[in-house]
């Protein structure tokens, strides 16, 4: 039978926990609650097993409640309730976690989902869920679900929508417990890939290309959440290389843009000593949400509706040679093998010849930092007469990562 894990503040929603563990039982999932209140004593009947989470802490959260440290308790309860899943996990007692809640709630919760491995059922029923969810998410596969009104009872509302949570989380995780996952592909090393929208035809060439010759490809996509992604795998030691042929969250990060990945997107591969292929794809635009939700400062800038939910606005030359130091720093840091490809005729879809950006004058300012960012670096430099997203660039890319891969790990390469 699969086991569901409920996780929350059984002080304060045992009530709407306890509903939840009936409809779960009625689907034929055995469940175990993992209470995480800090407030008080949990609301659900006392003959109900509940796993301690207090004691896996390590802490005596009475005394932090007494001394009105919620903070602490808050903190030391997230790291407990990581720790049980955690231990669940291995035990192999655990198909699938699920939790309600509010601001505290989800934040507990998610610290917990965050230390499952990918693959493992996670699904978080919140009502931060329809803000940004990425301090909750991170680089996990959770299922975020908007739970409309507050978390306070069981109601006309909630109802329907905490059912559809209890019946999602037994369906995933019957399959997660009855179907092995699929074996990997021959255990083809794998890559990472970094990718938007007006780099895809690039990109996808160079996919095309590794898989040629025997890798698997993740991509990721880059707006924000995928750069950072990227970049916590890429640390781990996952990939045995990276193609990040799509750097547009460095402009969003450097001028305000809505999609940026923070200050470490472009250093793990170099901390890691992994090869990296980078090119600047897409560092001619900054992208931001809906058109009507861009800022008035950058109204009189050149800008593009991409789609209904995207706007984009061109980097001036200024931008540009920022950008191009930032790369420059980056790429210099590296401990393992990197190479930067420039593709002269153009960084992305609209910046390719006669598309919008396209604008040669303001992407040499780019390439010029670039060039005298990295001189007397390791770092391999070459340019190509063509634009990002002509396939023999991206064909380029990947022979080139190929190449670099083999040379630093022949081990790690099939072909």
């Amino acid at each position: 039978m699969p086991v569901v894990a409920l996780l929350g503040t059984l002080d304060t929603k045992g009530v709407e926990y306890g509903w939840l563990r009936e409809r779960l039982l009625r689907r034929a999932v055995e469940v175990v609650l993992i209470d995480t209140g800090v407030a008080g004593e949990p609301r659900v009947p006392a003959d109900i097993p509940r796993a301690e989470v207090a004691r896996a802490a390590g802490a005596d959260i009475a005394r932090l409640r007494a001394q009105g440290d919620r903070g602490t308790a808050v903190t030391t309860m997230a790291e407990g309730a990581a720790e049980v899943v955690r231990r669940l996990h291995e035990q192999g007692r655990l198909h699938g976690v699920l939790a309600i809640g509010g601001s505290g709630g989800t934040s507990i919760a998610t610290r917990a989902m965050r230390a499952l491995p990918l693959g493992v059922p996670k699904l978080m029923v919140s009502s931060m869920a329809a803000g940004d969810v990425s301090p909750y998410v991170g680089a996990a596969d959770i299922a975020m679900m908007y739970s409309v009104v507050d978390i306070a009872g069981v109601n006309r509302v909630s109802a329907p929508i905490l059912a559809n949570a209890a019946d999602a989380i037994a369906a995933m995780a019957t399959g997660f417990a009855t179907d092995a996952p699929p074996p990997p592909a021959e255990d083809r090393p794998l890559i990472a890939a970094s990718m938007a929208g007006v780099t895809t035809p690039g990109v996808d060439a160079a996919r095309q290309r590794l898989t040629e010759l025997g890798y698997e490809v993740l991509v990721f996509h880059s707006v924000g959440s995928g750069g950072r992604s990227l970049e916590t795998l890429a640390a781990q030691g996952m990939f045995a290389g990276v193609l990040d042929l799509t750097l547009s969250e460095l402009a969003d990060d450097l001028v305000g843009g809505t999609f940026g990945a923070g200050p470490d997107r472009l250093r793990a591969a170099g901390r890691a000593g992994l090869p990296q292929v980078v090119s600047p794809g897409a560092l001619d635009m900054v992208k931001f949400g809906p058109l009507a939700a861009l800022p008035e400062r950058f109204r009189s800038r050149h800008v593009h509706v991409h789609n209904p939910s995207v706007t984009v606005i061109r980097t001036t030359a200024a931008e540009c040679a920022a950008l191009g130091r930032q790369v420059a720093e980056k790429l210099r840091a590296a401990t393992g093998p990197a190479a930067l490809l420039l593709p002269l005729r153009g960084l992305s879809t609209l910046g390719a010849p006669g598309g919008p950006y396209h604008d040669p004058s303001v992407d040499e300012v780019l390439f010029t930092a670039l060039r005298e960012g990295l001189r007397g670096s390791r770092v391999e430099l070459a340019a190509y007469d063509t634009h990002l997203n002509d396939p023999a660039f991206g064909r380029t890319a990947a022979d080139r990562l190929h190449t670099l891969i083999a040379a630093n790990d022949p081990a790690r390469t099939t072909r």
